[in-house]
């Protein structure tokens, strides 16, 4: 009870400190000139994907679970999809969320794939290229094409905003609030969503342990959904707000950043190489992932400007690949 308790408080400060950070980021947004897009995807993806860091370098320096480790971010990675998809239920019906973003996104998720990919082909492969006694080429590999796909994101961003007619002229926009208090703002609710989010994963833990659930499971889906809920809580701020682009930015820039992190914790695991080392059941999260961010590009390039149902169709599939994932993953566990 206690540590339920402490999970609905953490999770209550993150989805309160969120919808400031997501405010103050949306300012940010307008004061620099920069889009709210690549605000999304670099300033909002690195602060919301912080616990995903840590709960990484725990699982792989302390606890030395590969199983946790890379079940966490991959489930990480497909429940930003689906938060994806949930986001579109927030929007009027003539609106659907992959209808409205801007067509750039379809850049961050095809790098996303590209990674996401890569990522799979490790853990499918028998053995890694090896650079040192327990890191690979493979996680070398992920460095570096993290890197060049945040400049390729970062020129795409740049050139779209020279050419668009709607660009917010930089300081023109709330000119009653100085950029220095923008940002102090937003490291002010940065730390706090940190700081709660921090504390989430020792919480879900000790609930997910009188499950009796293999780690992957523990790992894709208690683990995943506890790291992520600062990736909910701006998420639905930014939309709530209509920064449509900061909450799809956010996400498809948390998974970006999300396989940066796996290479992190290859280096902090020294048992030996940590995509080797995780059960073969992670490949799901690999597809699953996959998929959905394939639906969502075509969402993104067919522009469905509104919705039927609570969902529109692209959002609605996005959502059943994420609930088919985590039942594969429940039976593979129990099998």
């Amino acid at each position: 009870m206690i540590h339920a308790g402490g999970f609905i408080l953490c999770a209550v400060i993150i989805f309160l400190a969120g919808k400031k950070l997501s405010y103050y980021g949306d300012l940010l947004a307008e004061k620099t000139g920069m889009g709210k897009a690549w605000i999304g995807l670099i300033l909002m993806a690195s602060v919301t994907s912080l616990p995903e860091l840590m709960v990484g370098i725990s699982s792989s320096a302390i606890v030395q679970s590969a199983d946790l480790a890379v079940g966490d971010i991959l489930g990480s990675c497909a429940f930003n999809l689906g938060i994806l998809a949930i986001m579109d239920a927030f929007l009027p019906r003539h609106l659907s969320i992959l209808g409205t973003a801007s067509p750039n996104h379809i850049l961050a998720a095809a790098l996303g794939i590209i990674l996401i990919s890569m990522v799979g082909v490790a853990i499918f492969l028998p053995e890694d290229i090896v650079i040192s006694s327990w890191i690979g080429l493979t996680s070398l590999s992920f460095i570096i094409i993290y890197f060049i796909s945040i400049r390729l994101i970062y020129l795409n961003e740049m050139k779209s905003a020279n050419v668009s007619a709607g660009t917010v002229v930089q300081g023109q926009a709330h000119a009653d609030i100085t950029l220095k208090q923008i940002i102090g703002k937003y490291v002010l609710f940065a730390l706090i969503i940190i700081a709660a989010a921090l504390t989430l994963p020792y919480f879900a833990e000790k609930i997910a342990e009188d499950t009796g659930l293999g780690k992957s499971f523990v790992g894709t889906f208690f683990l995943a959904v506890s790291t992520s809920l600062p990736e909910i809580a701006v998420s639905i701020a930014a939309v709530r707000m209509g920064s449509i682009d900061l909450a799809v930015g956010n996400l498809l820039g948390s998974n970006l950043f999300n396989i940066l992190i796996l290479a992190i914790d290859d280096i902090f695991y020294t048992k030996g190489f940590i995509l080797k080392d995780a059960t073969p059941n992670n490949i799901i999260s690999v597809f699953s992932a996959i998929l959905m961010t394939a639906v969502a590009i075509i969402g993104l390039s067919f522009r469905t400007k509104g919705k039927r149902f609570l969902l529109a169709w692209d959002a609605a599939l996005i959502f059943i690949i994420y609930i088919v994932n985590l039942i594969l993953l429940y039976q593979l566990s129990n099998s």
